[in-house]
């Protein structure tokens, strides 16, 4: 018997023992510590179906403080492409982690008696987690008929101001400097600038230039080739989906016309040998061992999305071949709306199983991460060895900074800053703490603190002094009463999930197929495409998504 299978068989007896402890139910009080009044050790197993390469089993300096403060070891285990089947599979057998971060597969597990209901838990054991979310709650409940909290929202912090843009179009620094940092605001002047590097230098270091590559390896391709197309037509992040401001309702971003022209752009990219021919059929590795020699001069993607390949550029002294953030859109008229505010956004996070030996530990290890001295460890650091207090505030010392910068994935392996924010909600970037200190480490002056030269002589020359200055800026747009589309729990009792399956499907076959066709055979294949998704479903699919929009801004927004 597996050790997730032996723990379905005792969780019941398990549950019924921590629940009814003294005072009985939830309320009951379990001992976080043994008999010499240090926490007593447990360990749970915990799955995400988000990567995580620098995760060091916690015996990284951060993990090991945690340990120490609340007796939790986490056994993680980390998906690298996306963990849907695990998840699935998790459902169909019953053989349960004993803390799951799902993300977008949450309903599986909720349709399948997973997840505990954590609102008691909270109110009686997380006061931390109760101040965090304060007026929030609302947003953390399942659905209306369902009003359950299954998980803490992670992936979205509390009172998040962003302060720094690690996506849209990227250019290599030294492009820019050798071309006399020209102008870059429209598909057009992004093209006309790989293609006048390139054609200057059509060898790197004896490897052929690459204008412009994009990964397309599994759910990557939403990242670089389907999510650029709303961005760059003027249109929020919503999923898969474009929603009305109005109405709300929902249809498939690809039915825009403009986003058809962002597709053909790629396509006459392709034709014109300024895409890599291999971006379709390469794996995310090959992509990032691309970036990683410097031979690419473009990106359309998310920094987290290549991080390990500019690190090796950065480790290597070459610094002026990583990129740029540009809001680059199809005409001047339209707006990137990367900075749209969603207000506080739930839906994703990290929940507690049926299989769970002590919930109350568990929610009392989510509320330690919680605290104040729980958000200042994991983002800052150790105080006297990660950052120091100079004047009453937070610092990092000169050479802590360089190793953050400049050998990142290394640090982030040893210290443990940064791999714990998506297991315990958290305070957003530019809210203080009781010492008037910033708990993240985003906030402007650290930003810019942390910038290579290379890149702030680009920031200098466009007059910015970060990468979101260049961006529209969140007073530009109004709030969105939904949130974002993309993080809303889908039902996993109707035809919804098959129909949306199939249109992937479709999407992820004909959207390739379009972009790398002869332009006279463009336009056939993507009016193709859209009368496929009709016949599969969409048309159905959508009206079910508009009453899920529709329901969760009437739950967000009731009294």
């Amino acid at each position: 018997m597996s050790s997730f299978k032996m723990k379905v068989a005792l969780a019941p007896v398990l549950a019924l023992l921590v629940l009814t402890a003294c005072d009985g139910g939830v309320g009951g009080k379990t001992s976080l510590t043994n008999t010499s009044g240090a926490p007593s050790p447990l360990t749970f197993d915990f799955f995400s179906v988000d990567p995580s390469p620098n995760w060091n089993g916690m015996k990284d300096e951060v993990g090991k403080v945690i340990t120490a403060k609340t007796g939790i070891t986490l056994n993680g285990e980390f998906a690298v492409s996306g963990g849907q089947d695990r998840i699935s599979l998790m459902a169909a057998s019953r053989d349960y982690p004993d803390i799951v971060s799902p993300k977008g597969e949450l309903s599986k597990l909720v349709d399948a008696g997973a997840m505990l209901d954590l609102t008691d838990l909270i109110e009686q054991h997380a006061p931390n987690l109760k101040k965090l979310y304060g007026n929030s709650m609302n947003r953390l409940k399942y659905s209306n008929e369902d009003q359950s909290i299954y998980v803490l929202p992670t992936y979205y912090a509390v009172d998040q101001k962003y302060f720094d843009a690690g996506g849209g179009f990227g250019i290599q620094h030294r492009v820019l400097k050798e071309l006399g940092y020209p102008k870059v605001r429209t598909l057009q002047d992004y093209e006309n600038i790989l293609r006048a590097y390139s054609e200057k230098h059509p060898m790197t270091d004896g490897q052929p230039t690459i204008p412009l590559t994009l990964d397309a390896d599994n759910w990557r391709i939403m990242i670089t080739v389907t999510n650029p197309a709303f961005l760059a037509t003027g249109a929020p992040d919503d999923g898969e989906y474009y929603i009305d401001p109005v109405t709300y309702e929902a249809k498939l971003h690809y039915k825009r016309p403009e986003e058809k022209e962002y597709f053909r752009w790629l396509n006459h990219m392709y034709n014109e040998g300024l895409l890599d021919q291999e971006s379709f059929v390469q794996k995310s590795d090959q992509y990032k061992s691309k970036i990683a020699s410097g031979r690419v001069l473009g990106l359309i993607d998310q920094d987290w999305g290549y991080a390990d390949a500019e690190d090796a550029l950065k480790s290597a002294g070459r610094a002026e071949a990583t990129y740029s953030h540009f809001p680059v859109t199809l005409s001047e008229d339209m707006k990137d709306h990367s900075f749209q505010d969603t207000g506080f956004v739930s839906g994703w996070g990290i929940g507690i199983t049926t299989s769970n030996p002590d919930p109350v530990r568990t929610i009392k290890f989510f509320d330690y991460l919680a605290s104040e001295e729980g958000q200042i460890l994991m983002n800052w650091g150790i105080q006297g060895k990660h950052y120091e207090i100079k004047d009453g505030k937070r610092v990092i010392p000169a050479e802590v900074q360089d190793q953050k910068t400049n050998h990142a994935s290394a640090f982030q392996r040893e210290s443990g800053i940064g791999l714990y924010k998506n297991m315990s909600g958290r305070y957003g970037d530019g809210v203080k703490d009781s010492t008037d200190n910033y708990y993240t480490t985003n906030f402007p002056e650290q930003i810019q603190a942390s910038y290579t030269q290379a890149e702030k002589e680009t920031l200098r020359a466009y007059g910015a002094s970060t990468w979101k200055d260049l961006f529209p800026k969140e007073e530009e747009f109004p709030v969105k009463p939904w949130g974002a589309a993309y993080n809303m729990p889908t039902p996993g009792d109707s035809d919804y999930n098959v129909i949306f399956q199939k249109t992937q499907d479709i999407i992820r076959k004909r959207i390739p197929e379009a972009v790398l066709s002869s332009p006279d055979q463009f336009d056939a294949i993507y009016d193709g495409l859209i009368v496929e998704l009709n016949q599969a479903g969409a048309e159905k699919m959508e009206k079910q998504y508009t009453i899920l929009i529709q329901n969760r801004v009437r739950l967000w927004n009731a009294d």
